[in-house]
């Protein structure tokens, strides 16, 4: 898949302000007043941020209210109304904190949850496509969780679950790269499947379908080398997970905390590039570049 800066920028962002939300909703940290708009204005900045990114990758932007509309059946729908709602909720719940220092429990938790699914809803647009084999996995989901999670409890300052999340995700991440290595021959498609011609005989590309570019491979057919993306993976996971981790497990600097933070964003861009990049989309096959 062709990896357009604004999906990165908005699944990496919107992923890490929403998983801010997901900590404040739960009261952490436990802050009020001038505090509580500082966490807040960051996490909607990235969250709202994230969100409006998300829509320069749409063809005609003007339409984009119209997939409110479809949210039986299409998870950005459902992601849509998701987010509103979250953001709403954690409005309301924001202002107690904010203005009358009063903590209204059951709208933040309600605003966490929201905010889960929002992040949750964002990963099933692409964990739904069994046209790419690599996204069409359970890892898929959790991925997206766990560095939403892991982003938003690095932001809200708590150390000591950071640690063990960013580890967490690190696995989850691993996990998804080598499951995802072999998802395209697992799932039994070949060019064969791809032109339909497998009952004549051995099929092979001998010339592609057309001389000049298109649609599909301009959006779908995207090959980087493997030495390439080995080195980016190592980048990616040292900065998103490895090093933040390290850097928490110094004595509190704030110097330090914001070296982390700035390390984790970079991995998670990183790492969301390889996300589109990798991904190879079976349509690949019948322009022979699989």
């Amino acid at each position: 898949m062709h990896p357009a800066p604004s999906v990165i920028f908005f699944s990496s962002f919107s992923g890490l302000g929403f998983g801010l939300l997901v900590w404040l909703g739960i009261g952490l940290p436990g802050v009020t007043g001038l505090t509580a708009l500082a966490f807040f204005v960051i996490a909607y900045l990235l969250a709202v941020g994230g969100l409006i990114a998300s829509t320069f990758h749409l063809g005609r932007p003007k339409r984009a209210l119209k997939a409110f509309t479809q949210w039986k059946t299409s998870w950005l729908s459902r992601e849509g109304w998701c987010a509103v709602l979250a953001l709403l909720a954690m409005a309301i719940y924001g202002a107690g904190l904010v203005f009358f220092e009063q903590r209204w429990w059951p709208l933040g938790m309600i605003g966490a949850l929201l905010s889960l699914a929002t992040v949750f809803t964002t990963s099933m647009i692409y964990a739904q496509l069994k046209t790419v084999p690599r996204w069409h996995s359970p890892l898929t989901p959790l991925n997206f969780l766990s560095l939403s999670i892991a982003g938003g409890a690095l932001l809200a300052g708590q150390i000591t679950a950071v640690i063990m999340l960013l580890l967490l995700a690190a696995a989850l991440q691993l996990g998804a790269w080598i499951i995802g290595d072999r998802a395209l021959s697992a799932s039994g498609t070949d060019i064969a499947s791809a032109t339909q011609l497998g009952h004549i005989g051995k099929v092979r590309a001998f010339e592609p379908p057309h001389t000049g570019t298109n649609y599909l491979l301009r959006e779908f057919v995207y090959v980087i080398g493997r030495k390439h993306s080995l080195k980016l993976r190592i980048i990616a996971l040292v900065l998103m997970c490895l090093l933040p981790a390290l850097l928490l497990l110094l004595p509190f600097n704030h110097w330090l905390a914001a070296i982390a933070v700035l390390a984790h964003v970079t991995g998670v861009l990183t790492a969301r590039w390889l996300f589109f990049a990798e991904a190879e989309h079976v349509v690949g096959l019948y322009y022979g570049k699989r």
